[in-house]
């Protein structure tokens, strides 16, 4: 029994370890905001969300499946939750029967595996339930596999026979053991018969006649005897009960799979229902082969920041068809960190099946997601942060393969402007050759400027707006870079707005010369 609903022919495995940048990515992009959002409180969902959403898909065919599965969701949430609830409610009552892991006694095993089969064929029949009440109501290919193969494996004939022979299992009537007699006169070959079925009534079995048998009977007190007697039953139902313990870890396998891979959906309906509430627009997007250049956004906005915030936030669009790097330059604090974060934000929601937020997505799938970001300088004081950024460059290159994404934000810049534009364009040029796609957001204008003038037809240029009364509107624009961030618009703010602020000692005594 499989569930198969984040891939078509194989489970989720959760113990799968995750990418090795998966602290980089996590912290420039603010993804446990978005875990958090996902899991509301709840644990498992926040491990399940991050490892669906680390582990990025590279095939349309996976995305697109995992799309529509979603889009059922959306559609019945409260059935996709009844389902969920079944499948932890019997992981947690199968934690009850503790006995069967750690038991090394056939009885024991047997005893508990017969209860545990009884509980999960319950839960099998309610799913089953939810199959045949609901399976028309579904589209997606994921939901009509997993119903159509509980209809399939659970008809009322197999559901019968099971629960015949869990009660046979239990040995009411005694058991019926077959032997030989081995070197010593010692007992060998073992077997476990099933007893001749008895179609007479009770009456007709007191006064039938009875088959030719010997008996004997323990003292109460012969505990030798009793032990023996114990060792002989657990030899002979050994097999069934290791079979019975497969059969059980079997049914908890599925089970397990079926809540895992249902969290990452219950995250996903979750974090729906916050960003609707708002409403942020949300859109299912459109992957592209990972060989195109394809990266058309409407009103693409940073998920994470609209999360912490109780209002929405301003979104951009971007046409980046057939470019292999978008430059972004302009005024500080402009939006340009922003916009590069919900660049990587939509890029592996899309990779791992969900919406994105935007109205409209269009991208091609990456081989890999990389990110390098301007980092507080070394606190051990061992290297400087220049040596720090090369560093983790190097390491990024050793991982890098075809079709890539790196997202630059104001690396290179701990050198002088000179120096640091001619690192930037060397590891740039040397990007590209090996058609790796980049966003790389900069105020380093000599680098910017150079690539500009190149004239490059693979190149985009955007540039933070800035307002005439120099306040900032957070859009990006097609435009070529500017000498300039606009530091003094900061520096107005910040002193002169500021200045007859209480302080022990005033920063500015005086007008500032604008």
């Amino acid at each position: 029994m499989n569930t198969f609903l984040l891939y078509k022919n194989q489970d989720f495995d959760l113990q799968r370890p995750l990418p090795w940048n998966e602290r980089a990515l996590t912290q420039d992009l603010e993804l446990n905001t978005l875990f958090n959002a996902m899991a509301l409180g709840d644990r498992f969902l926040f491990e399940v969300a991050k490892k669906a959403v680390l582990f990025s898909v590279t095939d349309a065919e996976t995305i697109l499946y995992r799309q529509e599965i979603l889009q059922d969701c959306l559609k019945h949430p409260s059935i996709v939750r009844r389902i969920y609830e079944i499948a932890v409610d019997a992981i947690e009552r199968e934690k009850a029967h503790y006995w069967r892991g750690i038991s090394k006694h056939p009885s024991t095993i047997l005893h508990e595996s017969i209860a545990v089969l009884q509980m999960f064929m319950t839960m099998l029949n309610k799913l089953k339930t939810i199959a045949d009440e609901h399976a028309t109501q579904f589209e997606s290919e994921g939901f009509a596999a997993l119903f159509a193969m509980l209809k399939r494996e659970l008809s009322d004939e197999y559901c019968a026979r099971v629960h015949r022979h869990l009660g046979q299992l239990r040995f009411r009537d005694g058991l019926l053991i077959s032997a030989q007699l081995g070197e010593g006169n010692k007992g060998t070959h073992y077997v476990l018969r099933k007893p001749a079925e008895r179609k007479q009534n009770w009456l007709m079995r007191l006064f039938a006649a009875q088959p030719l048998s010997y008996t004997f009977t323990l003292h109460p007190r012969d505990e030798s005897g009793a032990r023996a007697l114990s060792e002989l039953k657990d030899r002979g139902i050994n097999s069934v009960a290791n079979a019975l313990a497969q059969a059980a870890d079997h049914m908890l396998h599925f089970f397990r799979t079926l809540r895992a891979e249902l969290a990452f959906y219950v995250g996903c309906m979750n974090l729906h229902g916050q960003l609707v509430r708002k409403g942020e627009p949300i859109s299912f997007p459109v992957p592209e082969p990972a060989i195109e250049r394809r990266h058309v956004c409407t009103g693409l906005y940073d998920v994470c920041l609209s999360l912490t915030l109780d209002r929405r936030v301003v979104g951009n669009d971007v046409n980046g068809d057939k470019k292999d790097i978008v430059i972004i330059t302009g005024a500080n604090q402009g939006g340009k960190s922003t916009f590069l974060r919900s660049i990587g934000l939509a890029q592996l929601m899309m990779q791992c099946g969900m919406f994105v937020p935007a109205a409209f997505c269009r991208a091609n799938i990456c081989g890999g997601l990389f990110t390098h970001y301007k980092k507080e300088e070394d606190m051990a004081m061992k290297r400087g942060k220049l040596d720090e950024e090369l560093s983790r460059m190097s390491e990024i290159v050793d991982n890098l393969g075809p079709n890539c994404m790196v997202l630059f934000n104001e690396s290179f810049a701990a050198t002088n402007e000179r120096e640091g534009s001619e690192i930037a364009k060397q590891i740039i040029s040397a990007l590209l050759e090996h058609r790796i796609k980049i966003f790389f957001v900069t105020h380093l204008y000599q680098f910017a400027h150079v690539l500009y003038q190149a004239k490059m037809e693979n190149a985009l240029f955007l540039r933070a707006e800035r307002q005439p009364h120099g306040g900032r509107s957070f859009k990006l624009i097609e435009g070529a870079p500017l000498d300039t961030s606009y530091g003094e618009d900061l520096y107005r703010k910040i002193l002169v707005e500021n200045r007859y602020a209480d302080c022990a000692v005033p920063i500015c005594s005086a007008p500032v010369d604008e």
